[in-house]
């Protein structure tokens, strides 16, 4: 993640958020929706539980944008050296 990007993700995800592993975020993201699907959530709610969900989503996606952006994979040149590459999801 580039410093801007993550002066930009810092500015619009609240701290208690982005404090968060991406584990913790995509647990509590997933706690999110089993509420909401379960109905029994007034409207009010609702709304805040699915601002805070797409803030979740947001972070989730930061976070995994970093570590991909870390990776690098292993080929093999045509001369047959080994050498890496920046892994680019497919």
């Amino acid at each position: 993640m580039s410093k801007a990007d993550k002066e930009a993700h810092q500015e619009t995800i609240p701290p208690d958020i982005a404090a968060m592993s991406f584990e913790a975020a995509l647990k509590a993201l997933d706690e999110i929706v089993t509420r909401l699907e379960g109905g029994r959530v007034d409207l009010e709610d609702s709304i805040a539980l699915y601002g805070r969900g797409a803030l979740l989503k947001r972070h989730c996606e930061a976070k995994l944008k970093a570590a991909e952006e870390k990776i690098e994979k292993i080929v093999v040149g045509a001369d047959g050296q080994a050498a890496t590459q920046p892994f680019k999801a497919d």
